[in-house]
């Protein structure tokens, strides 16, 4: 998913989270996965760090994410358990099925997830009193709910005092502003439109707004919420809903993503891991990857498709389920998804903003006939976008994709940053 920055400078991407809408998509199938990782080349002139020296440390760092079936039948959901607590005590609940997101930042968990023991104090908006609400706009849809604070814990790391998002949180209408309803035609307030049981933002940036925000109210973003309305809201970076990994005391500059290979026909599950820090330790160096820095402000890089076609907005993001992109030449079926009669070959560049570049390579496959097979990762699924390149999931299969978070120091200097 990709829920951008607020500032008026600041564009949402566009990438979409697209639920499974094509006829007759269920049934048995089984698919063939592999453990190995595979190579992506890179070009230009990479500005790999040496990262030899680095330890591993005693504290874990990495959690296990995974794809697998889901009640609401959708596929490439790569989801993990983040457990959170009352803060500063023992009062914790393990939440599962949290989708892994690099697209955007903060934790935001449904209301009906977390058990009555989980009472999270508020935050409050702005300066004052009221309860902050809060809406944020995917490219799938918007959710709704309330700031609370939380421990949040995974692995051995910590986020203490933590703002998130309770969404659908009974402190806050039930209704969203219209502002916030306007932004976007779908309501992701309950697990079977979210589809999972909350998101956990791990992307580029520090907050989900950021100064903009604590400068400005801006819609839909913050709200101060009083006797059933609300109102929009400046909000301090303080108490914005923040990307846990930079809250944590270590291993706090990005996080690498690591999955397995998934083969033409997909994989009834896969399993993987999501490791915090960046070269703070021996299983999350960058070694030969190519650093790739994003646009400080929108997070974007460019790509250039083997066709010509430039898109100056393109972004890895482990919240959208398909590879996103135009072609005018690729058969559309159900609206948006590709469905060529053979399988199509596409080249890539992808370009940071420092003038270094990675080439890649991707499959498409006909949606209906992948979907049919019953199995929920896909390294081959894509759809149309016309405004940008998403290079969602399926392009992280078969490699290790790291993701370096604003200002954060790492061996390769200060992101924000993709690699791979």
């Amino acid at each position: 998913m990709t829920g951008r920055r607020g500032s008026p400078a600041r564009a949402l991407w566009l990438a979409l989270l697209l639920c499974v809408t094509l006829a007759a998509c269920g049934g048995g199938g089984s698919g063939d996965s592999s453990t190995g990782p595979a190579t992506t080349s890179g070009g230009g002139s990479p500005n790999n760090p040496t990262t030899s020296s680095v330890v591993q440390s005693t504290t874990p760092n990495q959690v296990t994410v995974s794809v697998g079936p889901l009640a609401t039948r959708t596929p490439n959901m790569l989801t993990t358990s983040v457990t959170v607590c009352v803060p500063n005590t023992s009062t914790c609940a393990t939440i599962d099925n949290v989708q892994v997101d690099t697209g955007s930042a903060g934790l935001r968990l449904l209301a009906s997830a977390l058990p009555s023991s989980i009472t999270l104090p508020a935050v409050n908006a702005g300066s004052g009193t009221n309860v902050a609400g809060e809406c944020l706009v995917f490219g799938s849809g918007y959710t709704w709910g309330a700031v609370r604070l939380a421990d949040v814990k995974l692995a051995s790391e910590t986020a203490a005092s933590l703002p998130i998002q309770v969404i659908a949180d009974p402190s806050v209408p039930s209704t969203a502003p219209s502002s916030c309803s306007n932004a976007s035609a779908i309501a992701m307030n309950d697990a079977s439109s979210l589809h999972v049981n909350g998101i956990i933002g791990v992307g580029l940036f520090n907050a989900d707004c950021g100064a903009s925000c604590a400068n400005m109210a801006i819609t839909p973003w913050y709200y101060a919420c009083a006797s059933g309305t609300c109102n929009p809201s400046t909000q301090p970076l303080a108490h914005q809903v923040a990307n846990p990994v930079a809250a944590f005391a270590t291993d706090n500059n990005g996080v690498e993503i690591t999955l397995p290979t998934v083969g033409d026909n997909g994989a009834a599950s896969i399993t993987g891991t999501l490791t915090f820090g960046i070269g703070t330790q021996a299983n999350n160096v960058l070694g030969a990857a190519t650093v790739l820095h994003a646009n400080k402000s929108t997070g974007y890089v460019s790509t250039t498709t083997s066709d010509g076609t430039v898109y100056a907005r393109s972004y890895l993001d482990s919240g959208s389920n398909a590879f996103f992109f135009a072609s005018s030449t690729t058969t559309l079926c159900s609206g948006v998804w590709f469905c060529p009669s053979s399988p199509l070959s596409f080249g890539a560049t992808i370009k940071g903003t420092d003038g270094v570049a990675a080439s890649t390579s991707f499959t498409v496959a006909n949606a209906q006939t992948l979907l049919n097979t019953g199995n929920w990762a896909y390294s081959n699924l894509a759809a149309y976008n016309g405004s940008a390149f998403g290079w969602g999931l399926p392009f992280f299969f078969g490699k290790s994709v790291f993701t370096a978070i604003e200002g954060q120091l790492t061996s390769a200097g200060n992101g924000p940053f993709f690699a791979f």
